[in-house]
C-alpha cells in the first residue's frame, strides 16, 4: 500500500477519566501516523453535534472506529446520536447516498464480562456480534464494510499485563489496516480482530 489510510476514532466514553482500559488502548494508537482521535463527550458536552463537520471528518477519513464500552449490549447515548443525526438520508444512504461508499469501519469495545458470557448457552445469551448487528446493518445501508470487532473482555479483572498486551495488539491491528493490503473475507471470517491479528 502507498498510502496509510487515514483513521477516524469515534471515541465516547461519559466517564473516561476512570478508564484504564480505554486510555490504555487510545494511548497506544495516539502516535501512529494518519490517526485522528475525535473524543465525542468532550468535543459535545451539551450534546449539540455539529452534523456537517462531523460529515466533513468522515470525508477525510478512509477508516472509521465506534470505540466505547459496551452500554447495555449497545453504545452510549452520545454515539447513538451521533448515529442517528450525521448519517443522514440521501448523504450516506438512500437516494445519492453514496458518500461513505467503500470506506471500512469497526467497533472497539470493553465490557466487565468475560468472553464465554456470550455465547448462546452463556449468561447473556447471544453472542457480542449478534448484540452488534444494529451497527453492522449501519454500516451496510451505508455501503461500508464492516469489520469484527477489537473486544476488551472482563475490564474489571484485566491485570496490567493483560491489557498492555491488548494495548499492543490493538496498535498492530490498526497499524495493519492502515499500512498493508487486506482481504477483507479473510478478517471478516473471525469473530474479532483480535484473533484476526493473533493469527496473521
Amino acid at each position: 500500500m502507498d498510502t496509510i489510510q487515514r483513521t477516524l476514532v469515534l471515541f465516547a466514553h461519559p466517564r473516561f477519566e476512570n478508564s484504564r482500559i480505554h486510555a490504555n488502548l487510545l494511548n497506544h494508537i495516539s502516535q501512529l501516523p494518519g490517526v485522528r482521535i475525535h473524543d465525542l463527550y468532550e468535543y459535545y458536552p451539551e450534546f449539540n453535534i455539529d452534523i456537517k463537520f462531523e460529515q466533513e471528518l468522515l470525508l477525510e477519513h478512509d477508516i472509521i472506529i465506534w470505540m466505547h464500552p459496551f452500554y447495555w449490549y449497545s453504545a452510549p447515548p452520545i454515539l447513538k446520536q451521533w448515529i442517528d443525526l450525521v448519517l443522514e438520508h440521501g448523504w450516506a444512504y438512500g437516494k445519492n447516498g453514496n458518500e461513505l461508499k467503500g470506506k471500512t469501519i469497526f467497533n472497539c469495545i470493553s465490557s466487565g464480562g468475560p468472553r464465554e458470557s456470550y455465547q448462546k448457552d452463556g449468561f447473556h445469551n447471544y453472542t457480542v456480534n449478534e448484540f452488534l448487528r444494529p451497527f453492522e446493518r449501519t454500516a451496510t445501508l451505508c455501503q461500508m464494510n464492516y469489520l469484527p470487532p477489537f473486544f476488551v473482555h472482563g475490564s474489571h479483572k484485566i491485570s496490567d499485563e493483560e491489557l498492555e498486551n491488548l494495548g499492543k495488539l490493538y496498535h498492530d491491528v490498526i497499524k495493519k489496516i492502515t499500512q498493508e493490503i487486506i482481504i477483507l473475507s479473510e478478517i471478516q471470517q473471525y469473530d474479532y480482530l483480535n484473533d484476526w491479528i493473533v493469527n496473521r
